[in-house]
């Protein structure tokens, strides 16, 4: 059981194959500057004094893959790589099996290269500074305004755009309370958008972090421009 403890569990989903991006093999291993997208983020949790331990969730066929780079890039706080599931939901699940439900886990995006330490470090400081919440998530106001549509792809309403966040990663949870929204979900077999949502379902209290709008999800060819 989460214990207040201020250590992190670590978990980067890198199981993506990558259909959108059209490259041929999954979007995490594009290299940038040198780098695969997925150990960026890597790096910032393994220079972090609050990250305890690291869990890769990957494909299987890309295992080998992962440790390789993990030892080439000295990413030694890696307590596993394990093998993902057909959507990102059962990969998390995967790595939660072995996760610290005594720490607070972090779950990123492996193609968002952008992450910043002070995500973590704000997440764990409302954590503590606020009993009431089970998780904090980064994101950002929308800029955009936002139609809702009706079946025809006719405009239904305008919500109001003070309201509107778009979320990134990491999002960041108590352990148990965590595990326990992901347990919920397999036995109800909802799928999820993203781990937040499966919190909220339990009825859970979650906090919000402004993020940065660079801190973008490589998903398409259109995204490798702001790479460029």
């Amino acid at each position: 059981m989460y214990s207040g403890n201020s250590k992190i569990t670590f978990i980067l989903a890198a199981a993506g194959v990558g259909k959108r991006m059209g490259l041929g093999y999954p979007k995490q291993f594009l290299e940038w500057k040198s780098k695969p997208l997925y150990i960026y983020p890597l790096e910032v949790a393994e220079k972090s004094s609050l990250v305890q331990e690291i869990i890769v969730v990957t494909g299987e066929e890309s295992l080998n893959v992962v440790k390789e780079h993990c030892e080439k890039y000295k990413i030694t706080k890696v307590k596993a790589v394990v093998k993902g599931g057909s959507e990102r939901q059962y990969s998390i699940e995967n790595g939660l099996k072995i996760a610290s439900d005594e720490n607070i886990i972090a779950v990123q995006d492996g193609v968002r290269p952008f992450m910043k330490e002070r995500y973590l470090i704000e997440a764990v400081d409302r954590l503590k500074e606020n009993k009431e919440l089970s998780g904090v998530i980064i994101g950002v106001p929308l800029k955009d305004t936002i139609k809702i549509l009706d079946k025809e792809g006719n405009v239904k309403e305008t919500p109001e755009r003070k309201y509107l966040f778009s979320t990134h990663t990491p999002q960041v949870f108590k352990g148990d309370i965590l595990k326990k929204a992901y347990e919920k979900a397999r036995e109800d077999k909802f799928l999820g958008t993203d781990d937040s949502s499966l919190v909220e379902r339990l009825g859970e209290k979650i906090g919000t972090i402004i993020g940065d709008y660079d801190n973008i999800k490589i998903t398409t060819q259109e995204d490798l421009k702001f790479l460029k």
